[in-house]
């Protein structure tokens, strides 16, 4: 099973005469950071990308619980405002100083694939706000989401240098559970293609999907990349809104007076 999904898509690139790395995935394309400035990915202390994140407080990252369980933080770099990989020059490198991994989380397939890395200081972007429980129309059958990462561009192909990003409509719970048995609908949400082509894949786990001006997913399992009859499957961001606001937002300390 894919458990470490990156954004994307098929194996098919653009006719001959276009450099390897300017070519788009069927079914996806380039994005710009300047339109997207809150999605950042995370690498290891050598550099090597792994994972996507979504940065939704000015020192808080939201991401996959698999992507970041049994890491030490000063073992990770979380890059923003860098659509380039291999751009240097741009964008903040920056180091988390702590890591949340949701209490509840054991694997990806059973729920709870949430963490949220704290920053050492506060990133010059803007973050994106996340879904809440009223926000449940976002998760209509039918409603048009974006995936962003720089995961690989095929199931078993590189990763991509360059931010990208695919469109993809929700799926109907009941179609996710035929495809999937152990999927839980309270807490996940799948979406794609029945005929597949457009997926996320290995290496944007934790990366954003989009809708309605909010984060409403976190890339986080299904089974190869962009196969029929295999959507990709998220995180239900709503549902975790309860638990997120205290990690994301916490109360400023009480002052005692002396």
């Amino acid at each position: 099973m894919r458990r470490l999904l990156v954004l994307v898509l098929s194996a098919l690139l653009v006719p001959t005469g276009v450099a390897a790395a300017d070519v788009q995935v069927v079914g996806g394309e380039r994005a710009s950071i300047a339109a997207n400035p809150w999605a950042v990915h995370l690498t290891d202390a050598r550099g090597a990308q792994f994972c996507g994140g979504t940065l939704v407080a000015p020192a808080k990252v939201l991401t996959a619980a698999h992507c970041v369980q049994g890491r030490s933080p000063r073992n990770l770099r979380v890059v923003a405002g860098r659509e380039d990989k291999l751009d240097r020059e741009s964008g903040i490198v920056a180091t988390p100083v702590d890591i949340w991994l949701h209490p509840q989380f054991i694997a990806a397939d059973q729920g709870e694939d949430l963490a949220v890395l704290t920053l050492g200081e506060a990133l010059p972007y803007s973050p994106l706000p996340f879904a809440e429980a009223a926000d449940g129309p976002l998760y209509e059958p039918g409603t048009q989401l974006r995936a962003l990462g720089w995961g690989r561009t095929s199931e078993n192909g590189r990763t991509s240098r360059f931010l990208m990003q695919a469109t993809l409509p929700v799926l109907p719970d009941d179609y996710c559970v035929r495809t999937y048995p152990h999927f839980v609908k309270a807490d996940m949400f799948c979406a794609g293609y029945e005929g597949g082509k457009v997926d996320t894949c290995q290496g944007d786990s934790g990366g954003p999907i989009v809708a309605g001006g909010k984060l409403v997913g976190v890339t986080s399992w299904g089974e190869g990349c962009a196969r029929k009859g295999k959507p990709g499957v998220y995180v239900r961001v709503s549902r975790y809104a309860k638990d997120l606001h205290p990690v994301v937002n916490p109360a400023p300390a009480e002052v005692v007076d002396p």
